[in-house]
């Protein structure tokens, strides 16, 4: 799927693909002024905060350093019925943000479509999952104190400026769930600077890192950082350590006496490792069943006019004789041969209309169609749904 918010980013960091990531940190600048107000706009984050029932910590406010009570700016909204909804008060959300304050909304891609096709394309792109956490800070308010994250993130600014500082890591690749808490910051300044429109960071894992407007006057700022979450050593023992119940000897209760003899078990365990490499991990992690969140097509509405693939990873298409085998979230799905180029085009990533595919390959596909969006790997091209790839991602047609 090619997007153009990732090839901004792989101009802006030099980058020729997503190998780069986790490796080292790096800034540059889109270029295209135009690409960020399309991403996303302060007003725009307000209409989604304004529109929905939000809790923290996906929905959270930060003032003079310290997080403002929910109670501040939170009102329940009661129906006739006497049913109570949490809604973010947008006048007291106002006021706040006009004495300076930091908004915070985490996975904005559950939310917006334009979000949500970014970070499918990111997924696509990094093979691994990506969600997307956006900040808006107006005035002179600051942001988290110095931090680190246990995931590399890729944050673009697309409106105002901020102040950064990164520092370098206290401990090579830290985690969430590690041996040692890493609590202590590095002295080692990696850079510290003003983050402006069209720029570029890629943090990896573990450098510490803050962001204020602290001392900048009035204006604001809005930024997206984009979370990717890379597999690890651990990841494939976790895996490994699924994968060995099914053999009987790790189902065995441990001999606790002191002569006893672990040697079949340990030749086991040194058995699964060889026999599962990290790289059969890596395929099994594109294949895990995922839950799909889409409008359902229903056909009493009218017909299927267009569809988008919704895959979490790319489906793999592998023609098989006079079948061609789709094979996606550990799940595998037989077509005829006739239907390779249908399915090409419709399981690009890329938004299609069925009428544009009927032409270019010959036939009726609105069977396939219905097929792919029945079993969860498509989705129907809403009019909200499409607009999420508008200007950003053009028809495989096109």
């Amino acid at each position: 799927m090619e997007h153009q918010l990732i090839k901004a980013i792989e101009t802006a960091l030099g980058w020729s693909g997503p190998d780069e990531i986790g490796k080292s940190f790096a800034r540059g600048n889109v270029g295209d002024r135009a690409l960020l107000s399309r991403v996303l706009t302060p007003n725009r984050l307000l209409d989604v905060v304004m529109r929905r029932s939000l809790n923290r910590p996906q929905f959270r406010l930060f003032q003079n350093g310290e997080e403002v009570h929910p109670a501040v700016y939170f009102t329940d909204t009661v129906s006739p019925r006497g049913q109570s909804i949490p809604m973010v008060n947008m006048q007291r959300l106002g006021g706040l943000l006009r004495e300076g304050a930091t908004l915070i909304m985490d996975q904005l891609n559950t939310f917006d479509p334009t979000m949500e096709a970014a970070c499918r394309a990111l997924q696509w792109w990094s093979h691994e999952r990506v969600q997307v956490n956006v900040y808006l800070t107006t005035n002179e308010a600051s942001g988290f104190p110095l931090h680190w994250d246990d995931h590399d993130v890729v944050i673009v600014q697309l409106a105002g400026e901020k102040e950064w500082e990164v520092r370098n890591t206290s401990r090579p690749a830290p985690m969430y769930r590690d041996a040692d808490p890493n609590t202590t910051p590095s002295e080692d300044m990696v850079w510290e600077g003003v983050m402006k429109p069209g720029d570029v960071m890629h943090i990896p894992r573990g450098f510490w890192h803050q962001a204020t407007r602290n001392g900048s006057g009035s204006g604001y700022s809005l930024h997206a950082t984009f979370g990717i979450t890379k597999r690890t050593g651990a990841s494939y023992l976790t895996w490994l350590a699924d994968w060995c119940r099914q053999q009987e000897i790790f189902r065995h209760d441990l001999d606790r006496s002191p002569w006893a003899d672990t040697t079949a078990l340990q030749k086991a365990a040194a058995d699964l490792v060889r026999e599962n490499p990290p790289a059969d991990y890596l395929a099994a992690y594109e294949q895990q069943p995922f839950s799909t969140r889409y409008v359902p097509f229903v056909d009493v509405f009218g017909s299927l006019e267009g569809v988008v693939c919704i895959s979490q990873f790319p489906p793999r298409i592998e023609p098989e004789g006079t079948t061609v085998s789709v094979i996606s979230a550990g799940r595998k799905f037989l077509f005829a041969d006739l239907a390779l180029p249908a399915l090409r085009l419709l399981l690009s990533g890329r938004p299609v209309s069925l009428s544009a595919v009927e032409a270019a390959v010959g036939y009726d596909v609105s069977e396939i169609a219905e097929t792919l969006v029945e079993e969860g790997l498509c989705a129907p091209l809403t009019p909200e749904l499409s607009s999420g790839y508008t200007g950003l991602v053009t028809s495989p047609l096109s």
